[in-house]
């Protein structure tokens, strides 16, 4: 699966208990009629993948979506959903050179049947 949008905020890595457990968040927000902010968790060796990446660059994130069973104390069985990301894609980068000006469609390119094969031109190839 895969969520796109713009991102909206990058939080500093966080390790957790003596096994150094490490967590990094992302919020993005979906570019639709109604915009969501999705936030995704990158874990472990991922957390350094946000590293080149900063508010406000649009970006393709794939995603798993993960759950899980907590039972609390008093035995009640609770649920709990994390979207967790594995890879992050710059989606500017797909867009091609902005310098490059638009290519006219075929149709405004007209035959050249006015085309003379007697005239040579001298280039060699």
């Amino acid at each position: 699966m895969e969520v796109q949008g713009k991102i909206k905020m990058i939080d500093d890595t966080k390790t957790f208990g003596s096994n150094g457990f490490r967590k990094r968040e992302v919020v993005v927000t979906t570019e639709e009629q109604y915009p969501q902010h999705i936030l995704v968790e990158f874990v472990q060796d991922k957390c350094d993948l946000l590293d080149s990446y900063n508010v406000g660059q649009a970006v393709k994130i794939s995603i798993n979506l993960r759950g899980r069973e907590w039972v609390n104390p008093q035995g009640e069985t609770k649920y709990f959903n994390s979207i967790q990301g594995w890879r992050i894609e710059n989606l500017q980068a797909e867009t091609g050179n902005s310098n490059m000006p638009p290519v006219p469609p075929m149709e405004a390119f007209e035959p050249a049947d006015d085309l003379n094969e007697e005239d040579h031109d001298d280039l060699p190839f």
